[in-house]
């Protein structure tokens, strides 16, 4: 006996990623005045709650370090203007001696359609026969979704307050895949942020 259920799908999401793969832009130059304990962080994305949560995530990996962090958008609301003016306000009020600026470079999105995995469970009973049972099969099958696959590069570059010249770049890139009922899930950055300060820390950049 074989019952077919077909239910409303499922908000299960279909996330791989392996992590972001760094490429060094610019190593740190012997004549810079690293290492540094006091950054603003500044994430230059088109949404200001995307921002937010970037340079929290950043902050938070750097306070992990010992280095003291603030996020510029701790400073400001999504009417301030986003100028060199009022990051240099910033600096200058923070008493920074470093900004950590990262920027979205490219972002490539491939969609396609994707059949739900069917869910099979099996209820099995006896019957009056000996050595005979009877199988019941339910097999929930959700229907097609669409699937997302990002490739997002962000370049993050670290510039010397006093100097206001960079002295340190890296890229980053990341490849996703979501569920289209997912596709505002942004756990990755944790693992940007986390990439991020483990290669600040790695090249001498950090002060605790």
């Amino acid at each position: 006996m074989i019952k077919r259920i077909v239910i409303l799908p499922i908000l299960v999401l279909l996330s791989a990623c392996a992590g972001p793969q760094i490429t060094r832009v610019q190593a740190l130059s012997e004549t810079a005045d690293a290492p540094y304990g006091n950054v603003l962080v500044i994430a230059l994305f088109e949404s200001f709650d995307g921002r937010m949560y970037f340079e929290k995530e950043i902050v938070k990996q750097l306070n992990g370090q010992g280095v003291t962090a603030v996020a510029s958008t701790s400073l400001m609301n999504t009417k301030t203007p986003v100028n060199r003016q009022t990051f240099l306000d910033m600096v200058k009020s923070q008493g920074s001696d470093a900004v950590l600026v990262t920027r979205l470079m490219s972002l490539k999105t491939k969609t396609k359609e994707k059949d739900a995995r069917p869910e099979a469970t099996y209820k099995v009973s006896p019957t009056y026969y000996y050595n005979v049972w009877e199988v019941e099969l339910m097999e929930f099958v959700g229907p097609q979704d669409l699937q997302l696959k990002h490739t997002l590069i962000l370049s993050t570059q670290l510039y010397s307050a006093s100097s206001h010249e960079p002295v340190w770049a890296i890229e980053s890139k990341t490849k996703l895949t979501r569920n289209y009922n997912n596709r505002g899930d942004i756990s990755f950055i944790v693992d940007e942020a986390k990439a991020i300060t483990r290669y600040l820390s790695r090249d001498g950049l950090l002060a605790p």
